[in-house]
């Protein structure tokens, strides 16, 4: 019930923000709008305002502003009512090129400035920190091929300085070496005790290729999954993990590294440690066909804390958050467009409404700045995704108006009437997947 509460909230403010903003648009340069809709199908609740209809109807997957004689995409050429409605003022087949497609950019606008704002004030009402960030650069684990693997980092090495510059803790070091991509950085190490100097190539973009560097995570289970080995075993969380098959550990990566090579469901010694009490439990893995390997249903525990900002610090904030974000995004449709995202890839990085409305739940049950920071980011999604240049999108009818704009003619109605259908079919085929997508992951 939270999560369907949760998301009716954020697509009703998102849809509601998108569609004020072709509103808003559409009156400043004198068009008349005859519906301003939340939602698609019949309506709920309606009312007349002095020469719009306002509705919510029962559909909350979208919405809609009709306005006056936008019928046509762009410049109506038959019947006697197109033609009327082009010499009217205020209809917006009357009106100018640029001013049409400032109409359709206003809602994917509204929306990205909606994420600067819901962000910001995510910082100012508190967002989950990891205290690592706080904690002095201590490595916990060295992803194999990195960079920071060629180097020579190893496990458990204390890194304190990059390029000479003192790095106190984990915050420090990672605006260090973000403030670095793409050039060479030499890493001050202790090792048992001993200073080294190691030299680092850090990636153009870490985004795609990471350094390689983990903190250190305690070997202490967090979420025990309901049903799993580890449950059935009798595994609680805030227990300790001290040895596997007898092999000693100090670090959740040494335990993980352990149980992903095992390929058989044969039973795994843990010795535990839970209050004073330390003791021994078998557990037998199960194959879990979504990751491909064994596993017994435990997390590490990520302990963090709550940090707010004040007002100019929070939109500074959000506004690199956000470009970070579109940074994201555009390598993501990038990739997929380019081919460099295995259709897997695709498949396991895509999600409907169903998704959204878990996370949305999720979030919201975390916290209030989690849900402000998560719609957010879905506002921002929204509006660019909104712009990409696909017909029924607002991307797709403000291309039109460029073409028409640079050969001086409308397009020709039939084959605008194609386009449509082939952004219906488009975005059709893309919704269905999604849901489609969202049902195999109940399933599973």
């Amino acid at each position: 019930m939270l999560s369907l509460l949760a998301f009716l909230i954020m697509i009703g403010v998102l849809i509601t923000i998108h569609e004020f903003g072709h509103f808003i648009f559409a009156r400043m340069f004198g068009v008349k709008v005859e519906v301003f809709s939340i939602g698609f199908g019949p309506p709920i609740f309606r009312w007349k305002g002095k020469e719009t209809v306002y509705q919510i109807a029962a559909i909350p997957l979208g919405g809609y502003v009709k306005m006056y004689g936008e019928d046509s995409m762009t410049e109506p050429i038959q019947g006697e009512s197109e033609k009327e409605s082009y010499q009217d003022p205020r209809s917006f087949a009357a009106k100018p090129r640029w001013q049409k497609m400032l109409i359709a950019f206003a809602g994917p606008l509204f929306n990205i400035i909606l994420a600067v704002i819901l962000v910001a004030a995510a910082y100012m009402v508190g967002v989950f920190e990891p205290k690592y960030m706080k904690e002095p650069v201590v490595v916990g684990y060295i992803q194999p091929d990195s960079p920071a693997a060629k180097a020579g980092i190893k496990p458990f090495d204390k890194i304190i300085a990059v390029d000479g510059k003192p790095v106190k803790n984990w915050k420090q070091f990672t605006v260090e070496i973000s403030m670095k991509a793409g050039m060479t950085v030499n890493l001050e190490v202790e090792r048992n005790g001993q200073k080294k100097l190691f030299t680092l190539q850090i990636p153009q973009d870490i985004t795609k290729q990471p350094v390689g560097i983990s903190p250190l995570i305690p070997p202490k289970l967090g979420n025990i999954i309901p049903d799993s080995p580890a449950e059935k075993a009798g595994l609680k969380k805030g227990d300790i993990i001290l040895a596997v098959n007898g092999k000693p550990v100090k670090s959740w990566f040494e335990i993980v590294q352990m149980l992903s090579k095992i390929n058989e469901p044969e039973p795994v010694s843990l010795m535990v440690k839970r209050g004073k009490k330390i003791f021994t439990v078998k557990v037998t893995p199960v194959f879990n066909k979504e990751i491909n390997r064994y596993v017994i249903g435990i997390s590490p525990v990520f302990d963090t804390q709550i940090k707010k900002y004040g007002f100019i610090e929070a939109f500074e904030k959000s506004i690199q958050k956000n470009i970070e974000m579109s940074a994201l995004l555009y390598n993501f449709i990038k990739d997929i467009i380019t081919g460099e995202k295995s259709f897997q890839e695709i498949k396991n990085n895509l999600g409907g409404p169903i998704s959204i409305a878990k996370y949305a739940g999720g979030a919201l049950e975390s916290g209030l700045g989690n849900y402000l920071f998560m719609t957010g980011f879905i506002s921002l999604q929204l509006g660019y995704l909104n712009l990409l240049p696909i017909p029924v999108l607002d991307g797709g009818l403000i291309l039109i108006l460029l073409i028409e704009s640079i050969i001086r003619r409308p397009l020709p109605e039939k084959a605008k009437e194609w386009l449509a259908y082939i952004g219906f079919a488009l975005i059709g085929t893309l919704m269905i997947f999604a849901i489609f997508n969202d049902f195999l992951r109940i399933l599973q």
